[in-house]
């Protein structure tokens, strides 16, 4: 196991996703523990995205598993009674089991508690910090006004639901200690580092990232799988990635042949 967590919480088995006669993931397998920021990265084209779309439910996948598992907490009693969910979701001796290659994704975000943010964090840099955030639960928002103008007439519902949503926001800009900068342009907050760290420690809630930048990756993950063309190429601490040469080549573009060449002038 990576890290010091020995519980997983994903198991992503065989996974193999495929478009046509593209195979966009070639039986991919890893495994996220509990509490552990896990980084999936590798060249532009290399199936991150993909991966993310599959354990959220937004592509089905070819083949494979996708296991969550909650370890020792029971998923809520109204949710395990749903009628059919047992080839979906159950409770076990060891807690809650979803098998999410099997459910829809929003059953996914409601039921298994998956959330995703974006590869690519579209911030609305004239907005600031605090408008970002409720932008961010337009969703609710939106359901608050019936998917209507009733928003805009001021309706009881949604006052209360836009009331919500501020409160909530500033919940969590009081966590990462942004509360002076709430009104600043969301363009000049970057602290996205510090607020991953903090939500891992203070909520030991587990966090599976695509990042572009290393530098970030890793300062922050406690365990990293690299991705070529589909395939895992290598699986480890961020020490161990950094050093595997078949990591370098992949980054550096080099063919296959090649990777000798470039593990013996890391090893020098």
């Amino acid at each position: 196991m990576v890290g010091t967590a020995t519980m997983p919480l994903l198991t992503v088995e065989h996974l193999t996703m495929r478009f046509g006669g593209l195979v966009a993931i070639d039986d991919l397998s890893f495994v996220a523990n509990k509490g552990e920021i896990t980084a999936i990265i590798g060249p532009n084209g290399a199936g991150k995205t993909t991966v993310f779309n599959c354990i959220t439910g937004f592509y089905k996948p070819t083949g494979g598993r996708l296991v969550l598992s909650l370890g020792g907490a029971a998923m809520p009693a109204d949710v395990a009674a749903l009628t059919g969910s047992g080839r979906r979701f159950r409770n076990t001796a060891a807690g809650a089991v979803f098998l999410l290659e099997r459910m829809p994704d929003h059953e996914i975000a409601a039921r298994a508690r998956v959330a995703r943010t974006f590869q690519n964090i579209r911030l609305f840099p004239g907005m600031t910090v605090l408008e970002n955030l409720i932008v961010a639960q337009h969703n609710a928002l939106m359901a608050a006004s019936g998917w209507t103008v009733l928003g805009l007439l001021g309706a009881k519902r949604y006052v209360a639901a836009e009331a919500a949503a501020v409160e909530r926001a500033t919940f969590w800009l009081d966590k990462v200690a942004l509360t002076d900068r709430a009104d600043d342009p969301a363009g000049d907050s970057g602290e996205l580092t510090q607020f991953l760290k903090s939500i891992q420690a203070e909520h030991g809630t587990s966090i599976l990232l695509i990042e572009h930048d290393m530098s970030v990756v890793m300062e922050i993950s406690n365990h990293v799988v690299v991705l070529e063309y589909g395939q895992k190429i290598s699986d480890g601490t961020p020490e161990h990635v950094r050093t595997d040469p078949k990591v370098v080549a992949a980054y550096l573009g080099v063919e296959d042949e090649e990777v000798e060449r470039v593990e013996a002038e890391i090893a020098t």
